[in-house]
This record gives C-alpha cells, structure tokens and sequence, in this order.
C-alpha cells in the first residue's frame, strides 16, 4: 500500500504553509516584546502583533482548505490539523495578551515580564527550524527531538520566571490591590504563549513517535 500511495499526486504545499505559520510567530513574538519594552511604541507595537494574528488566521484556512482538497496528505490529516491549530494558538494567544495590555492601558512592565517575551522569541525561532525539518522526518528526527527538548525547558523556565514575577508583584503591590489584579492578568497570558509553544512541540513528538 505504501508504494501505491507514494504513486498518487500529493500537495507538498503543506509544509511551505507550516513554515510561514512560524515565521509569523517570530514575528509576532517580536512584536511582543517590542510591546514589552513598555513606553510610547506600546500602541503601535501591539497594532503589529494583530496584524500578524490575522495573517495567521489566513494560513490556517489554506491549510484546512487543502486538507480538505488533498487526496493524499504528507502524513495524516488529523496531525495536520493538531499541528496548524497548535501554531495558530501560539499567536491567538500573543493577541490576546495586546488586548490585555491596550484594555489596561498598560505601558510600564515589570521585568519578567520583558524575560518572558524573550523566551517567547527563543521558541519561536526554535518552531521555525522545527517546521522546516518536517519534510524529512526521518533524516531530521534527532534534531526534532532535540528542539522538541528545548522548548520544553523553555517553558520550564518561564515557570520559574512567572512564579518570581508573581512573588515581586505581590510585594510591590501591597498598598495598590489593582496593579496586582492587573500585573496578575498580564503575567498568566505571557506564561501562556509559552506554554502555547510547547504544545507545538507536544504535537511535532507525535508525529514523529507515528511516522518512525
């Protein structure tokens, strides 16, 4: 059947999508943390950070069009569809943080927070290789699994960084209850694009635990 199937046109445009999925969540984190830097360029920073969720938005519907177009997928359709969900998640979740901080109207951040942003950086630049590796699983498996590994210390770490950032602005915050509701908020949707990045990670595991 394998040999059959290798017969049969395939849309090998899938990976040229998940590539330009992350590179636009690089740019994204950037973006990010240029809204981390605090001060004027805050507004103009997180305008970017939406303009990219919506240019994500459109490579997730080219994917889930061509899933849905394609007779024979790279590999399944269901890990398509977990993998391209997962990245589109990781800049949701970007957007949703510049919404949180133009709703606040916050300029000034703490930090952590800026060390968050720059692990946000490290693993997108990590889920680009990621996904330009995905052609190849087989000659590419020990450097997937080796990124895979990475982002999971990354997220590991901005654990540590969130407890720390959550401890200082408890302290901070004693005599002003709403810096801390606000700083609290601001910290759990930065620790969350982390995790977001983990869980495309999770899924590039998968596939390859499936496909070697």
């Amino acid at each position: 059947m394998r040999w059959f199937q290798a017969l049969l046109p395939r849309e090998e445009r899938f990976f040229d999508h998940f590539v330009e999925h992350a590179q636009l969540l690089v740019k994204g984190a950037q973006a990010l943390r240029d809204v981390l830097a605090g001060g004027d360029g805050v507004a103009k920073a997180c305008a970017e950070v939406m303009r990219y969720e919506d240019a994500a938005d459109d490579v997730t519907r080219k994917v889930l069009l061509a899933i849905r177009r394609t007779l024979i997928t790279p590999f399944d359709r269901s890990d398509i569809r977990d993998l391209t969900t997962s990245l589109d998640d990781a800049i949701d979740q970007m957007q949703k943080t510049a919404k949180s901080i133009i709703l606040f109207g916050v300029t000034d951040f703490a930090p952590e927070m800026r060390e968050l942003g720059d692990l946000a950086i490290q693993a997108a630049y990590l889920t680009v290789e990621a996904t330009e590796l995905l052609g190849d699983l087989g000659r590419n498996a020990t450097r997937l699994n080796a990124i895979t590994e990475a982002v999971t210390r990354i997220e590991t770490r901005s654990d540590e960084i969130y407890d720390a950032g959550m401890k200082a602005l408890f302290r901070r915050s004693q005599e002003r209850p709403m810096d801390f509701i606000v700083g609290a908020d601001l910290f759990d949707h930065l620790e969350k694009v982390i995790d977001r990045f983990e869980d495309v990670a999770n899924v590039i595991s998968g596939i390859l635990i499936e496909h070697l």
